[in-house]
């Protein structure tokens, strides 16, 4: 069986759950707040990424194809004089037009300057130990090199070289046609990016060679970045990928940042944009925090309050229970009062208000149904003396132990009832009870007093006995009444008196003394 638990119970449940729950919702709220966060940044680097991915790679391929363009006149027409100006009125062209050169450069297959767009050939100047220059002098191949970044030394200025290899006419190596890409016009673009006061983007070649970063920072041009956990998650990109992104702890300064990077599409290069996650989460956590101290004072209201009702229930509870208690304690006294009401204080049988009652209700009854209804009237014999031999608290005594026994030989069944009729005087009120039933129950009283023997030396008998009246009737409405009954008991008991007393005497059939007057009359 389920244990029913009390008002008070339910509703501290109910006060706790909405304080968890609040709570709860609170964290929770809190939580998806940090994903849709973290996914609104992963989304502002990729589109960073891929906005740098496309601006380099437009830049590279602007700057290739005026080499390109270069290279195709040179291997056709040759470096004479002539052919040499329309060489540098082309570089001159391209230079105008492409912001982001900062210079086109043609050297032979020794090193040696040739022609270039600042018209300089020095000739001292030599460039045969640069990395492009090696690199295809022992590559054949007429694609695009991208270098790694050198300090011009026409312009004193920090450059990406991309370079193409010349062929002489049996192919072999006849030297390079270099376009030399300013980083500052890379820095400019890359100001442009709102990523924080601590996020990062860099451009940075597959061999792992830092060509630009921001913030910028002189000294880390061309580092080396193989070791790095961007260099090796760009290089474990599965087949057809081109993207990725994760967080990663930068080499540079330590901060840990949301990077997402992106190869290009042209050029074995890769971008990184990253923001921080400290700066990113900021503002997440100032409005969890603001917002949680909310929640938490709240609930410790809800709380506050909510104890404050469960004590006034509780209290309330407690005055209910008081109440119904007074109110048990009122109807026990009722039903005590009443019972005492409607019994005697002696003997403990129904009093003559019970009686009367009963007797009411019975004819009534006995009436409706045309049952028999009977009445026994017993009076202890010489009761008086008794009193006057054995004293009053005796002849009390007596009384009641007569009683208990009349009760006790009385039929149980609804109606019957054993009443103090006045004084010694005892009478049953049996309904349904025909003349020899009720002189049988007489009989039986009267004898079992005599067999108690108790003894009365005022008595002619020597000890206590009783006399006993019996009168039945059957009423019939308009004709009887109910003292009818009572009357012609009293008046057997009389005659059983008259008789000697100890015995049982019938009433003869109860005729009425006159007619009731006709209806109307």
């Amino acid at each position: 069986m389920f244990k029913r638990f009390s008002i008070t119970f339910w509703a501290t449940v109910f006060v706790g759950a909405v304080c968890v729950s609040l709570v709860a919702v609170d964290i929770w709220r809190s939580l998806s707040a940090r994903d849709a966060q973290l996914q609104e940044m992963e989304r502002l680097t990729s589109n960073v990424a891929r906005a740098m991915a496309q601006h380099a790679d437009d830049t590279i391929k602007a700057a290739d194809t005026a080499l390109a363009d270069i290279v195709e006149r040179i291997e056709h027409d040759g470096l004479a004089a002539p052919q040499r100006a329309r060489v540098y009125a082309q570089m001159m062209v391209h230079v105008a037009n492409l912001p982001q050169l900062a210079g086109l450069f043609v050297y032979d297959e020794n090193g040696a300057w040739v022609v270039n767009s600042r018209n300089m050939l020095a000739p001292t100047n030599n460039n045969a130990d640069r990395e492009y220059f090696v690199y295809h002098r022992t590559h054949a191949g007429s694609e695009a090199h991208v270098g790694e970044p050198v300090v011009s030394r026409s312009s004193g200025k920090w450059v990406i070289p991309v370079s193409r290899r010349l062929d002489k006419p049996d192919g072999s190596f006849g030297g390079v046609a270099l376009a030399t890409l300013d980083i500052d016009y890379f820095r400019r673009y890359y100001q442009s990016f709102d990523i924080g006061a601590r996020g990062a983007v860099a451009l940075i070649s597959d061999s792992g060679v830092l060509l630009l970063r921001r913030p910028f920072d002189e000294k880390r041009v061309g580092m080396n970045l193989r070791g790095t956990e961007v260099f090796h998650a760009i290089h474990d990109l599965r087949a057809g990928e081109v993207s990725g992104s994760g967080f990663f702890a930068s080499p540079n300064d330590g901060e840990l940042r949301l990077n997402n990077f992106r190869r290009l599409e042209y050029y074995p290069l890769f971008v990184t944009a990253a923001l921080s996650k400290q700066e990113m989460l900021e503002h997440w956590r100032h409005d969890s925090f603001t917002r949680s101290i909310g929640a938490v004072v709240l609930a410790a209201l809800l709380g506050f309050f909510g104890k404050r009702l469960v004590g006034q229930i509780n209290l309330r509870a407690q005055a209910e229970t008081e109440l119904r208690q007074a109110r048990d304690a009122l109807e026990s006294a009722n039903r005590t009062l009443e019972r005492l009401a409607m019994q005697d204080g002696l003997t403990g049988l129904a009093n003559r208000r019970q009686f009367d009652v009963t007797l009411g209700n019975e004819f009534s009854r006995a009436m409706r149904h045309q049952h028999v209804l009977a009445f026994v009237m017993i009076d202890v014999d010489y009761f008086k003396q008794y009193n006057d031999v054995y004293g009053h608290s005796t002849g009390d005594d007596c009384l009641r132990s007569l009683s208990k026994l009349i009760r006790a030989l009385t039929p149980k069944r609804p109606g019957d009832v054993v009443a103090r009729y006045g004084g010694e005087e005892i009478g049953i009120l049996m309904p349904d009870t025909g003349m020899d039933g009720a002189l049988a129950v007489a009989e039986r009283i009267r004898q079992a007093i005599v067999a108690q023997n108790t003894p009365h030396s005022g008595s002619p008998f020597g000890m206590v006995t009783i006399s006993a009246g019996v009168a039945t009737l059957s009423p019939q409405r308009g004709v009887h009444l109910p003292g009818m009954l009572v009357e012609a008991a009293d008046k057997a008991l009389y005659a059983a008196k008259s008789a000697g007393r100890n015995r049982v005497l019938a009433a003869p059939p109860i005729v009425p003394s006159a007619p009731p007057p006709p209806p109307g009359a």
